[in-house]
């Protein structure tokens, strides 16, 4: 069992998961936890411990953790897509080699959620965090003394396995503390922080290695991992917390207003186990890397755990769709990465290194509209049509956002090939990949929402599932982008076609909209049985 499942007379075809009350129409439905006519989903409890009861400047301080998590081992991981050039010409290692192993970093970074999420979900959230970032650090100084292209692939796979973390706990972390209304706008700021040091690093990267070489500028990576341990072991805070009501059924059988949570009482899983609200804890007790909360999974279940993300993706097969949305979008972000060295600094642009990192202020720009535009404007987007649908929130509510994702994201990869194959201006080439990173940021910042908005209990492994699809096919265009490009279809071929590619897999939402729901109510017997595969 994932969860506790509802009670035995619980009818799972009647509820269909996601399907939430959010809104309040014409004041008749409203309970005591809702806010400005906003339900409160999920419910919180009368603990005052509960993360969804802290105050507004604690919760900030917790999504600014997870901000400065994603950004200290965001950064270090990508320093080198602009410095790729210099990297070959010092180590001779070939660029298809240095991006070949890249792609076994994004493997690494999906496989490697299967191991760190159960430990996050069983022992707390803080310790993954701590060790995932220490991890990383020897494995930056590794990097800036590579000589080979087999040094090249084990450093960079095992540094996909500690950074994982980065991929899928954030995903839990959030919902931890907000509430699903504005759960988007919190998802949409870590995807910022995750894309937008992805670009940042670049650029950053390419003055540095101008300035004290290729090797120092992996030696700063280093650096700033360690800062990032030492601002996480002081300012994060643990953030799991078991509650009693599933997302959803607040209002199900044997749920009365008030009870959840009810004088801070004990609950019953499905094990026997009694979950106990933690005792609040003094300054020095939040310094531990882990917690050890009564009625945690088992050993054994946090292990089962391990492989539970994979059927997840047959049963389940809105997750599977999140993730290949994700994944797509992943695919033009390595073709970004992939192809931006070795077009600006060979003829006729021949940019310098810290020239090459500055074409990254596009994507920069096309980052922040993008999370804009996935986050704040879908959740309103969402309550708008909630309250049109007499307060009920449907999850594929939120993906008409990706029209206007699935046009930016086609036309960025047609400019920035066809622009590159005919030299035209810096500016233009600039603007064709802001235009691809908004697409790119918006379909990765939805395909996470939709996916805890659908299966919220769930949500631990199959944003693990998510991740693996995204990062499998993420590592497949790694290996293919080099000789595609280069092929006899040439640079404007191939962003032509991956620009219509683009647009008629991500157009794909429709069918969701249409049949996302029926698809849900397929999958509720199980989902409401507790999850098991």
């Amino acid at each position: 069992m994932l969860y506790a499942p509802p009670t035995a007379d619980f009818d799972a075809v009647v509820a269909v998961p996601g399907t939430v009350h959010l809104v309040d129409v014409g004041g008749q439905q409203a309970s005591t936890k809702s806010r400005n006519g906003i339900e409160l989903i999920p419910r919180p409890s009368d603990d005052p411990d509960d993360p969804l009861n802290w105050s507004d400047s604690r919760k900030r301080l917790s999504a600014l953790m997870v901000v400065v998590y994603t950004v200290g081992i965001g950064m270090p991981l990508t320093l080198q897509y602009s410095v790729l050039a210099d990297i070959t010409h010092d180590t001779g290692i070939s660029t298809a080699s240095l991006v070949e192993g890249t792609g076994f970093m994004f493997l690494l970074l999906g496989l490697g959620c299967l191991f760190w999420q159960p430990i996050a979900q069983t022992y707390g959230r803080r310790g993954v965090y701590l060790g995932s970032t220490l991890g990383c650090v020897p494995l930056m100084v590794w990097t800036a003394y590579s000589k080979s292209a087999g040094e090249w692939y084990a450093h960079r796979i095992l540094a996909g396995f500690f950074a994982a973390p980065i991929e899928s706990l954030p995903e839990i972390s959030i919902p931890d503390v907000f509430f699903a209304h504005d759960r988007g706008a919190w998802m949409s700021l870590y995807v910022f922080a995750l894309f937008g040091s992805n670009f940042l690093a670049p650029l950053c990267a390419g003055w540095l290695a101008e300035a004290c070489g290729w090797r120092w500028t992996m030696q700063f990576g280093a650096i700033m991992c360690a800062v990032t341990f030492l601002i996480l072991f002081f300012g994060m805070e643990e953030t799991m917390y078991f509650r009693k009501t599933l997302e959803g059924l607040e209002h199900g059988p044997g749920v009365e207003e008030g009870e959840e949570g009810k004088n801070n009482g004990d609950r019953v899983s499905s094990s026997g186990a009694v979950y106990v609200p933690r005792r609040k804890r003094g300054f020095p007790q939040r310094l531990g890397f882990f917690v050890f909360v009564e009625g945690r999974p088992s050993v054994r279940a946090m292990f089962r755990s391990m492989w539970l993300p994979l059927p997840i993706i047959a049963r389940f097969p809105n997750v599977a769709w999140a993730g290949f949305i994700y994944g797509i979008n992943l695919c033009w972000y390595n073709v970004l990465n992939a192809t931006a060295s070795p077009i600006l600094s060979s003829a006729p642009y021949g940019w310098s290194t810290g020239l090459v990192g500055c074409i990254y202020i596009g994507p920069i720009i096309g980052t922040a509209f993008g999370c804009l535009w996935a986050g704040l404007v879908a959740d309103r987007i969402t309550l708008w049509l909630a309250r049109r649908n007499n307060g009920i929130r449907e999850p594929e509510q939120r993906l008409w956002t990706l029209g206007l994702s699935a046009v930016m994201s086609c036309a960025g990869l047609v400019v920035w090939g066809v622009g590159a194959t005919r030299s035209i201006h810096w500016a233009g080439l600039a603007a064709g990949l802001g235009m691809l990173t908004f697409g790119v940021v918006t379909g990765g910042c939805v395909a996470l929402s939709y996916n805890v908005d659908c299966f919220k209990e769930i949500s631990g492994h199959s944003t693990t599932s998510v991740i693996l699809i995204r990062n499998v096919m993420g590592f497949a265009v790694s290996y293919a982008i080099t000789p595609w490009y280069m092929s006899d279809m040439g640079l404007q071929g191939c962003f032509v076609m991956a620009g219509f590619l683009s647009l008629g897999c991500t157009c794909t939402f429709l069918f969701m909209v249409w049949k996302g729901k029926t698809l849900r109510t397929w999958s509720a017997p199980k989902y409401w049985e507790g999850g098991d595969c």
